[in-house]
């Protein structure tokens, strides 16, 4: 009898399952870790918008709180009223080109008077990219709201759940 050199079509199809099998159990975690680094790559940004706000604020009173666009500035990056060179301008100009925001969310500022500002962070992909919404107001207290990719409004904001370090 010859001897047999090589697999088997069945053990090739068996160790084929096995590494199907691996993989079904892998990847939903791995997508989990990813919405998880993302979510707290968003807290984290809105934490770093939060203190360019509150810096911006105090270098230039007379003009109040700025938009997030104006809080960056490209590289060399001369501080003014116009560009605050505060934040990194992947942040400030939320990803290049705009809808790509960064780390799987999409950043905002809006400001409703010149002593308010409300700085968000939204998934770009509900249950893809992340879960939850973060919001801060300038307490620099940053909540957050499941389930939700709308971009929330002064007292909205300040209705939701404080995340807690």
């Amino acid at each position: 009898m010859r001897k047999q050199k090589g697999f088997s079509l069945i053990e090739l199809l068996i160790v084929v399952a096995i590494i199907l099998i691996i993989a079904a159990i892998a990847i939903p975690n791995l997508m989990r870790a990813r919405m998880a680094a993302n979510e707290s790559s968003a807290a984290a940004s809105v934490r770093t918008i939060n203190t360019a706000e509150v810096s911006y604020y105090t270098a230039y009173p007379a003009t109040g709180f700025a938009i997030l666009s104006v809080l960056g500035g490209a590289q060399p990056c001369t501080a003014g009223v116009a560009t605050g060179c505060l934040l990194d301008d992947v942040l400030a100009q939320n990803g290049n080109p705009p809808a790509s925001g960064k780390n799987g969310y999409s950043y905002t500022t809006t400001t409703p008077t010149a002593n308010q500002y409300v700085a968000a962070a939204v998934p770009l992909t509900l249950n893809s990219t992340g879960t939850r919404r973060f919001c801060s107001v300038e307490d620099a207290v940053v909540r957050f709201e499941a389930q939700s990719v709308a971009v929330p409004a002064y007292a909205a904001c300040q209705a939701l759940l404080a995340l807690s370090n």
